[in-house]
Parts: structure tokens; sequence; C-alpha cells
């Protein structure tokens, strides 16, 4: 598939926004000792499903057990700056087609690798989107939300690229649920939900896993009706999902040898949620 150009530099241009204004991480970012322990170590580090560990050191997850047979799956990988400048032709020839990135990290840090990676796994051919991960306990959703959409977490309407994704979950720098009642995070996410909804016209993925979902917001239900699953689970089988949804729309499966992700669906409903 040969990439729309003009899009892509038009998203190349916006990749490019400055980050004036953002703010420095302070010494609340220090991260834990258990974060260290799983390559955080620093401020910006933090990346999807860090603190899960893939046990079954397989590069593709069995579909057929625990009743989990979909009729039909996307296979898609997910990058932060861990993984430095992609050689996404590479990914492509194993199968990959859609990519999410990370973008932002609270409201101090963008990946600097972002444009590499996110234009590149365009022009490759594959689907692309963006994602932040939230630290709640830094500033409000909304101000979080502008923060990502002006630094590469905008959508348009081009076929090829997917509603940004909120990635909330285990704490790298300090309390499991950032210092947040359950009902003070529910409510943080739909301000972060609202604002991202109001500045894109769609409502962003929602990353995360039943533990902590369970945990930091008493398993809330306020969002399944709104905003696509992205679970994450490193097993055979997506297992039980959180908040009450009756379905994942993205399942992370593993993170041997990069973090591996399943679109529950065909190709053509991929591109059905990447033109909303």
């Amino acid at each position: 598939m040969k990439p729309l150009f003009s899009t892509a530099l038009a998203v190349l241009g916006l990749a490019l926004v400055p980050t004036a204004g953002a703010a420095a991480p302070s010494p609340a970012h220090e991260p834990t000792a258990e974060a260290r322990a799983h390559g955080i170590t620093k401020a910006g580090d933090a990346h999807l499903g860090w603190r899960l560990t893939d046990s079954t050191a397989a590069s593709a997850p069995v579909r057929t057990t625990q009743g989990f047979a979909p009729s039909a799956v996307v296979y898609g990988i997910d990058v932060a700056s861990h993984q430095g400048n992609v050689n996404w032709s590479y990914w492509w020839g194993q199968g990959k087609r859609f990519a999410y990135v990370k973008a932002t990290e609270g409201n101090y840090y963008r990946n600097p690798y972002f444009a590499q990676q996110y234009n590149g796994s365009y022009n490759v051919g594959m689907i692309r989107g963006a994602y932040h991960f939230a630290t709640p306990n830094d500033s409000s959703g909304a101000n979080q939300a502008n923060y990502f959409v002006d630094r590469g977490g905008a959508w348009s309407r081009d076929g090829r690229t997917l509603p940004g994704a909120l990635d909330i979950e285990y704490n790298p720098y300090g309390a499991t649920c950032y210092g947040l009642s359950q009902s003070a995070m529910v409510s943080w996410i739909r301000d972060f939900v609202n604002t991202y909804r109001s500045r894109t016209g769609r409502y962003p993925v929602i990353y995360t896993n039943l533990d902590w979902w369970s945990r930091c917001t008493g398993n809330s239900t306020a969002f399944n009706q709104t905003n696509p699953l992205w679970v994450a689970r490193y097993a055979s089988a997506p297992g039980t999902l959180p908040g009450g949804w009756g379905f994942h729309t993205f399942w992370q499966y593993s993170d041997n040898p990069i973090d591996q992700n399943s679109f529950n669906g065909s190709q053509d409903r991929l591109v059905a949620l990447a033109n909303g």
C-alpha cells in the first residue's frame, strides 16, 4: 500500500510541534526500585505494560484455548523511546500491519523518536496511532489530553490513523494509583476522555489491565460504551475483561521480542476504526 504523502507530511509537521511550556519532571518522577528493575531509569521511560512480565517467550499467541478463537485478527506492535529508530520494513515483513507509538507522558515528556516511529510505520504501509502515558498526580486529565494532542496525538480521517490511546496503568514513580481515590481516578479519566474527544472528534482507546483497573477505578463501567478497550494480559487469551467491556478491541499479549498486539477483527474493520 502506497503512503499518502501529503497526509504524512502534514503529520510530520505536527510531530515537530515544539514542547515549549512543558513542565520539567520533578523529583516525584524518580523511578521506584521495581520500575528500575523493569528498565525505567528516568522520567519519560514509562511505556505500555512496563510492569507486566511475559513468561511465555512466544512470538505469537496461542489462540485456541480458553474459548478464544476469533474469526479474524490483525497483528501489530507498540513502541516507545526504548526501541529508538525502528526498522519498520522488518516488522512489516513479520506480518505487522498496525503500530501504536508513545508520543507523550504526563505534561513534561515527548518521545524523541516519535517522528521516526510514527511516520516510519505509516510510510511502510501500517495503520498507526499514538499513545499517552498518563500520570494523573501531575495535572488534570484535560491538561494531559491537550498536551498529547498538541504533540502528536491528534487524529485525521485518512484511513491510516487510529484514535489516540490513553495508557492508564501502574505508576512507575510511586503509589500504584497515583495517590488518587477510585472516584477521583474515574473523574480524571473522564476529563481526559472528554477533552480528547472535544479536540479530535474521537473517543480515545483506553489501555489498561484487569488488576490495575479494579484496584484504582473500582472496576468502573463508565467507559465501556464509548471507548475501545486495549487490554494487557500476557497469556494465551485476554481473560476476564475490566470495566464491564463486552469485548476487547486490542490485546497486548506479549513483550517478546517487542510489545506484540492483536486487533480483534479483520483488516477492513481496523480501517473502519481508523476512519471513525
